[in-house]
């Protein structure tokens, strides 16, 4: 990226991209996140099924996956990656019995709080540039925009989406630009997962 000091007049248009910003914080905490749950089952998406599990009462896979985003079928290997050393156990429903609850041990809640402080530490390291007022700032706006997409999720069609923020005057074919090949990509990952949920 281009040295502001260099050039003060015209500033790398990336330095006010929201899709660079969290790129590069994204795959920041992933790559830690990866080290510091190395012994973790399933890894970083093992420790979110788990934490979805330890924070509200049992639900059954569907609920978890839909939660999360994530397929049922690789949801399904991930349970079973966090049965095998008994930090969740999988029971009937009682209100149905053909469906799965999936219930958090003793162990599991043991791992689970062991591997949060680890988490603690990749976070302050990834927030070390601001002062604690301002991380916990971050935090709440985070939050709050995190809870607003997750409340308009799912999308059924991402494409409507794009139409809704583009000027009344873009082109309708999307450009070479960065953010344009990234909305391409977007739409092209995020279709398949909305036309697996259900009507």
């Amino acid at each position: 990226m281009t040295d502001a000091t260099q050039r003060p007049d015209r500033p790398d248009p990336l330095d006010d991209d929201l899709g660079w910003m969290l790129g590069i914080v994204f795959r920041g905490y992933v790559r830690a996140a990866e080290h510091a749950l190395t012994d973790f089952p399933g890894g970083p998406r093992g420790y979110q099924v788990l934490t979805v599990a330890i924070n509200g009462p049992a639900r059954n896979q569907g609920a978890i996956a839909e939660e999360l985003g994530i397929d049922r079928t690789v949801l399904t290997y991930l349970i079973d990656d966090l049965e095998r050393p008994g930090f969740v156990a999988r029971r009937a429903d009682p209100a149905d019995r053909r469906n799965r609850l999936v219930d958090v041990t003793d162990a599991g809640r043991a791992a689970w709080e062991q591997h949060r402080l680890a988490l603690r530490q990749v976070e302050s390291h990834l927030l070390g540039a601001l002062a604690p007022t301002e991380s916990a700032t971050l935090r709440a706006l985070l939050q709050r925009v995190a809870c607003s997409a997750q409340a308009a999720d799912p999308l059924r069609d991402l494409c409507q989406v794009v139409a809704q923020v583009q000027p009344a005057t873009a082109p309708t074919a999307p450009t070479a630009s960065r953010t344009g090949a990234a909305a391409v990509r977007g739409r092209r990952t995020a279709t398949p997962r909305a036309s697996r949920r259900p009507d």
